[in-house]
């Protein structure tokens, strides 16, 4: 899959539309992979002091890599990116399948815009890709932020108080190999309702975060 989507950025004035491209992974060219990485370093770099370090080194990825990315482009170049990954979580006793949803970004000239619009992109992906549900986790400090969102706009279920165990992307000789984080979840509802996912607050992610 390698298709431009136009997207608009309805409501807001001067800003030209939003062009986005749904590739697999494997589509991707290098110069593709450095201008990804250094989108990535530019958006992360300001949210903390190590948050663009797993970047560098022309890598568009932090931790698992994607199986899929929506990279929405405008005449300034990437604009907007989210990426996801089909894998298999286990909530209590249940191995459920999912396409989990991560490496958000949106240039901070157009945050406000990215991740409703990123969502919505999202949406027929993971129709066409044939999941259960769609997956992903925020800081639970963004809990606020991104029930107005996507919540009340009905683009997802929000699900707080989760605790996730992940492992590491990589061996460290002084930490243990995996961490065990309290986050937001956000839930799509897919192929099946939401009804149908299974009640349970510790989720193990058995791979790296995406």
């Amino acid at each position: 899959m390698n298709m431009i989507a136009p997207e608009s950025t309805r409501g807001v004035s001067a800003r030209p539309p939003v062009r986005w491209r749904l590739c697999w992974e494997n589509d991707l060219e290098l110069a593709d992979h450095i201008e990804l990485s250094d989108f990535f370093q530019k958006t992360y770099g300001p949210t903390g002091e190590f948050n663009a370090k797993p970047f560098e080194g022309h890598r568009s990825w932090a931790g698992a890599r994607p199986e899929i990315r929506a990279i929405g482009y405008d005449d300034r170049g990437v604009a907007i990116h989210i990426a996801a990954l089909r894998r298999f979580i286990k909530i209590g006793q249940t191995d459920l399948l999912v396409a989990e949803l991560g490496l958000y970004g949106v240039r901070p000239d157009l945050e406000g815009l990215g991740i409703t619009h990123s969502i919505r992109v999202m949406y027929p992906v993971l129709r066409d890709l044939g999941v259960p549900f769609g997956f992903g986790t925020v800081r639970a400090a963004l809990q606020k932020h991104i029930t107005r969102l996507l919540g009340r706009q009905g683009l997802a279920t929000i699900l707080p108080g989760l605790r996730v165990r992940s492992a590491r992307p990589d061996i460290y000789l002084t930490v243990p190999p995996t961490r065990v984080e309290d986050v937001v979840g956000l839930v799509l509802p897919i192929a099946r309702p939401m009804s149908e996912w299974p009640a349970g607050e510790m989720i193990e992610r058995n791979g790296p975060e995406l």
